[in-house]
């Protein structure tokens, strides 16, 4: 890593969540040299309609250790069961300490609107934390932060109370694949528990190359309608014609309570954009 390599945290409530909402800016990172860590707030214990506790929990290590190895990141996992994740002070601190211990430029995390608790808390965690992250007497025994951390959205559809503003849109067409051969080692997830709750077990394929398929069948559209929603923030970014021919995107919502998104960290955060 050279000195102006930067350090990219993802903060999700689920082994899995960092992937499918910047799986694509992780590869984009990582091609340039960037280092990047997934924080997932729960273990992961709950997910699945057959198997729990211990067992699930160190399958859902296993398979997110797996997406660590192929792309070079450093995956952290804490063991708060899902479901039970709560914006305690307890909880309030460990998220200091992550974030102090890491350093990052640049850190993305949930809204606090979304459907799911474990969401919700994660980005409530990391907004009650921010401030607290350049306080040297709170967490008094990690280092506090000399400079505040861009903080971000990760994107969602949500539209109550606040629908979802991005700006930043990413056009992930190069690194697409790698963005689905990070959720391909999802296995739990992406072919048992979640097609489960889909009512749809019954379509997953056997073998693995027809496995891979279904997924890509199930999440690219995703991935092409948050280019569609998104389109004017894409040509805004990149320029007409490859603004309006980008399939597949992330996007990212400046938060208030990091360091502000000025121009001069736009161009550093996103060196990538024209």
């Amino acid at each position: 890593m050279t000195a102006s390599s930067l350090r990219l945290l993802v903060i999700g409530a689920h082994p899995d969540d960092c992937e499918v909402k910047a799986g694509g800016l992780t590869a984009i990172y990582r091609d340039l040299g960037h280092q990047v860590r997934f924080l997932s707030m729960t273990n992961g214990a709950t997910g699945h309609h057959e198997v729990g506790g211990i067992e699930l929990a160190l399958r859902r290590r296993q398979e997110s250790e797996a997406v660590a190895a192929a792309e070079g990141i450093d995956y952290t996992i804490l063991d708060i069961h899902c479901g039970e994740l709560e914006p305690s002070v307890a909880n309030r601190k460990e998220v200091i300490r992550q974030i102090r211990d890491y350093q990052p430029d640049l850190v993305l995390t949930h809204r606090p609107w979304d459907y799911h608790p474990d969401h919700r808390y994660t980005g409530m965690l990391v907004q009650d934390a921010s401030y607290i992250l350049t306080v040297p007497n709170m967490v008094p025994l990690t280092p506090h932060l000399q400079r505040m951390p861009v903080i971000m959205y990760l994107y969602d559809n949500f539209k109550k109370p606040i629908p979802f503003q991005p700006d930043i849109a990413v056009d992930i067409d190069a690194v697409i694949e790698r963005k689905l051969d990070m959720l391909h080692c999802h296995t739990s997830q992406m072919y048992e528990w979640l097609p489960y709750n889909r009512n749809e077990l019954d379509k997953v394929p056997a073998d693995e190359a027809g496995r891979r398929e279904y997924l890509a069948n199930w999440r690219l559209p995703q991935f092409v309608e948050v280019a569609q929603r998104h389109r004017d923030r894409l040509v805004g970014l990149y320029g007409v014609e490859k603004g309006n021919n980008t399939r597949y995107a992330e996007c990212f919502e400046a938060c208030e309570y990091g360091a502000a998104l000025t121009a001069d960290a736009k161009k550093r955060l996103f060196p990538f954009l024209p």
